[in-house]
């Protein structure tokens, strides 16, 4: 777009090559290469979040709510509305609207916090991120922007008078929709260069009768220079018909727009990123022009940007007067001079339209080429969506808990509650850093076991950017001295399910089994935290764990984080947690020890603790021989263990806790590893016999391809009775995967009594009606991608060793008997269906919605936190919610 930039001649390997290329993520973000130096960083929320809030009580929501947000001045990060950052977000790129109604500009999407919401914190505001590449080479998202007066009061009020057991009102139940008197907004950014990117928005009107919309492309620098670290203030200022931006890190920026498609001129505007003390707080500001002047400006026509043209936020302003029906297009260019500041009159022509069309058609190739050939259209599109919206959540993320606690030196000290509220044990956590978040709204901030997940879509796109994602979580200034790695911001004391082993070997597989050096280096982190579990979960020191919700938030009557005085509940799950780990630990040593020797006997130690923790189950009978299942149990101060018999998926965790190990490689048939199994199986009381061994956990033999160990916490026989109830329809198998508690509780709860309190679980398919462990959390009854992902890949790797011969009925009841692969496959088809057009149209994850079954501008899918365990319609969080990404692993299928 320069008069001396070129755009690239589209080639078949263009992206693939851009991603290929890119540095080592070893040491951080920026050693990456220039590609990743912008990308979709910016978050669509900052208000509401633990960094911003120094409250002495510890609530986020009420101390820096949404009212805030537009007038006062973000500490960590910053927030926008489908914008773009540099890696340090140093300064960011987003949009603004006002459909000439509101009380304020869009610069945000809008939704309750967790005081407002009648099942928890919920955005309302319908977007989509339509398309993205790994490299940010290319990006594209949409929004549906009302033309009546955003409903904000409406929702509020509405939804504080419903209880739990009410449905939430949706932004689609205001009638705000009604008529299509709505605004589609697309944004797309295209890089010709690594800092040379173009901005397309698209608007068109949908309604019946011609209407005003305004389009503020809105550009902020993140306040750095404000809390004691005497750093330069950057600045924007109009030049020459151009938003020039000086930074000291970043360097010179120039935001170039052009016409609108209609003639529309727009208008340069600037205030300055500081907050509105006036309006917050009653205190007069001591500089002009704060955080809300574009806004006071646009929306009252007050007096309050810089006459000047200069400040730290600027924004482009079109007014645009649009027919029903009519599309109009604004071209704007973000780029750093290389060699001057010349002028560049023709960039938004034809050499603006090439580059859009040219990094589209790279993103086409790139991502024919993942899916198998026999794949349908639509589920090509499912998985492309899927990736972008992995990609769109990728976010900067500031957070130096030392400093946070203790408050900033020039501002005043938070109250003293402050530092008793969270994370107070966690003061080497400082992160500085671009990571994999659940969600751009609902979670923009990292959850460690998430983000396991999410390293395993990313790794067939960019394997580079999941192992630095997979890294991150234990390096020093991440893990905690102890060997904890931390849970999620909210709590990083919170203990969730070790999947980070899982995950490595996963990443490694999928990238081409070849780099050593990474899973050598995941290894050795993972040690101290495998011995962190091994001494702080095992309360009576017998291999049996207890842990906490482990991620299950509420999946139980009783909250398993808030036992009565005296009371523990040993897990079936958590127990079950630590054998998978274990086992991953083997399974990652193996693949290391051909390389080093050094790792063939930490294989035999962590048979050894597998093997214990194995014994622990049997000795304190987690599984129930008569029902055929696993249950946790309480465990009174008396000592008398009660099962908890509630058939959920804290008693399929165990089937997870298998692997097929290869005993035909040159470690496996050497002498020495041979003399180590053997003293390992005579000290457990096992003999070998003609080169076949079967006992419990433990199984070899050999076949066609070789020999082969299966080790497992479930025997063949258990597992057949375990799947017996998970392939229930009556019970656990649901159409569209399997649900998180057996359907047989609907209307007939189980029930416990503990110290004369009644404690009960009910099945309930759709948004929690019980409060335990979180607002919006629901472990009760709905299907949930990352278990059933796990539960799939389980049943592949019974099925390597037990093979075609080993059959169950599936569904339970119907006669029809599947081996262990064919249970997979029809597990994955069921996830996959979600998301997919049925023969009638339809997609079951918009459930009944009619706007979004029937109306093709609405029709494209969106990626849930869960769905309805009996219909499979979407629920909790609407925007990629990261793990349920891995419907793209499912649909390429497994690699590795």
């Amino acid at each position: 777009m320069g008069q001396d930039r070129s755009v690239t001649d589209a080639r078949p390997p263009a992206e693939a090559a851009r991603v290929a290329e890119c540095g080592d993520y070893r040491f951080g973000p920026e050693e990456a290469g220039p590609w990743y130096l912008w990308g979709p960083y910016l978050a669509e929320r900052a208000w509401g979040t633990v960094r911003e809030d120094y409250s002495d009580n510890g609530d986020a929501w009420r101390y820096f709510p949404y009212d805030h947000a537009r007038s006062r001045t973000f500490r960590w990060n910053e927030d926008g509305l489908l914008g773009i950052s540099d890696l340090h977000q140093d300064m960011a790129l987003s949009l603004a609207l006002w459909n000439g109604r509101d009380s304020h500009l869009k610069e945000r999407f809008f939704g309750l916090d967790g005081w407002q919401g009648n099942h928890g914190e919920d955005a309302k505001d319908y977007w989509w991120y339509d398309d993205a590449t790994p490299s940010h080479s290319w990006l594209r998202a949409h929004y549906h922007y009302p033309q009546s007066a955003f409903p904000y009061d409406d929702l509020i009020a509405v939804n504080g008078a419903r209880t739990r057991q009410d449905p939430e009102y949706e932004l689609l139940d205001t009638g705000a929709f009604d008529d299509d008197r709505y605004w589609v907004v697309e944004v797309a950014y295209a890089k010709n260069d690594p800092t040379d990117i173009g901005m397309r928005i698209r608007v068109t009107n949908a309604g019946p009768d011609a209407d005003t919309l305004h389009i503020l492309p809105t550009m902020v620098f993140r306040d750095s220079w404000s809390w004691g670290k005497q750093r330069t203030v950057p600045q924007f200022a109009l030049d020459a018909g151009t938003i020039v931006a000086d930074h000291a890190r970043l360097g010179r920026y120039h935001l170039d727009a052009d016409a609108a498609s209609d003639g529309t001129v727009p208008q340069a505007l600037f205030c300055d990123n500081r907050t509105n003390t006036q309006r917050l707080f009653g205190v007069p500001l001591d500089e002009p022009y704060p955080k809300d002047g574009i806004n006071d400006h646009v929306v009252q026509g007050l007096a309050t940007v810089n006459p000047q043209h200069q400040g730290t936020k600027s924004a482009w302003w079109y007014t645009l007067h649009v027919p029903a029906g009519a599309t109009v297009e604004m071209r704007l260019r973000l780029w750093s001079p290389s060699d001057g500041d010349h002028p560049d009159p023709g960039w938004s022509g034809d050499r603006f339209t090439e580059l859009m069309a040219t990094r589209e058609r790279e993103a086409d190739e790139f991502y024919a080429a993942l899916a198998p050939a026999d794949t349908s259209p639509d589920a090509r599109d499912v998985m492309r969506r899927a990736f972008a919206g992995m990609i769109w959540c990728k976010q900067f993320f500031r957070y130096d808990v030392s400093r946070w606690l203790d408050g900033d030196p020039d501002e005043p000290p938070p109250p003293p509650g402050h530092r008793h509220v969270r994370n107070m044990r966690w003061r080497n956590l400082d992160a500085y850093d671009v990571l994999s978040m659940p969600d751009s709204w609902e979670y923009p901030w990292f959850a460690a076991w998430d983000l396991a997940f999410h390293t395993v879509v990313f790794a067939h796109i960019d394997p580079e950017y999941s192992k630095y994602q997979l890294m991150l979580m234990l390096r020093e200034w991440y893990m905690h001295p102890n060997g904890a790695l931390p849970a999620y911001e909210w709590n990083f004391d919170d203990i969730n399910p070790p999947v980070h082993a899982w995950a490595a070997i996963r990443v490694f597989e999928i990238d081409g089994s070849k780099d050593i050096d990474f899973l050598e280096r995941v290894f050795q982190k993972l040690l101290i935290n495998f011995t962190w579990w091994v001494n702080r979960v095992d309360h009576e020191g017998n291999n049996v764990f207890e842990g906490g919700f482990l991620g299950l938030d509420n999946i139980g009557p009783i909250d398993r984080s808030q036992l009565p005085e005296g009371y523990l509940i040993e897990q079936s799950d958590g127990t079950a947690w630590m054998a998978f780990y274990a086992i991953m630990m083997i399974r990652m040593a193996l693949r290391i020890a051909p390389h080093d020797d050094a790792y063939a006997p930490m294989a035999l130690k962590f048979l050894e603790h597998f093997a214990d923790i194995t014994d622990g189950i049997g000795d304190v009978g987690l599984f129930d021989t008569e029902d055929g299942f696993f249950y946790d149990q309480l465990v009174r101060p008396d000592g008398t263990r009660d099962p908890i018999k509630v058939r959920s998926l804290v008693g399929v965790i165990p089937v997870l806790a298998g692997a097929v190990l290869d005993q035909s490689s040159r470690l496996a048939q050497s002498p020495r590893y041979q003399a180590r199994l053997a003293n390992f199986l005579r000290r457990h009381g096992i003999e070998q016999r003609d080169n076949e061994v079967s006992a419990g956990f433990l199984s070899i033999k050999e076949s066609t391809e070789g020999r082969k160990a299966l080790l497992t916490l479930v025997d063949p026989d258990q597992l057949r009775r375990v799947l017996m109830e998970v392939l229930s329809e009556d019970s656990m198998l649901s159409p569209h995967g399997l649900r998180s508690v057996s359907k047989r509780l609907e209307g007939a709860p189980y029930q416990i009594n503990v110290d004369g309190q009644e404690y009960g679980i009910d099945y309930e398919p759709a948004e929690s009606t019980t409060p335990i462990y979180g607002g919006n959390s629901n472990w009760r009854g709905p299907v949930w991608f990352p278990i059933n992902h796990l539960v799939i890949e389980a049943l592949e790797r019974y099925h390597m060793y037990l093979g075609d011969d080993f059959t169950v009925e599936c569904p339970t009841g119907s006669g029809v008997m599947m081996n262990l692969q064919q249970v997979a496959d029809e597990i994955r088809r069921r996830l996959v269906s979600l998301f997919l057009e049925q023969p009638d149209g339809t997609r079951p994850v918009f459930g009944g919605s009619e706007r979004f079954q029937k109306d093709p501008r609405w029709h494209d899918p969106l990626f849930y936190e869960y769905f309805h365990g009996d219909n499979g319609a979407g629920l909790g969080a609407s925007h990629q919610t990261g793990w349920t990404g891995l419907v793209a692993d499912l649909i390429i299928g497994r690699k590795g």
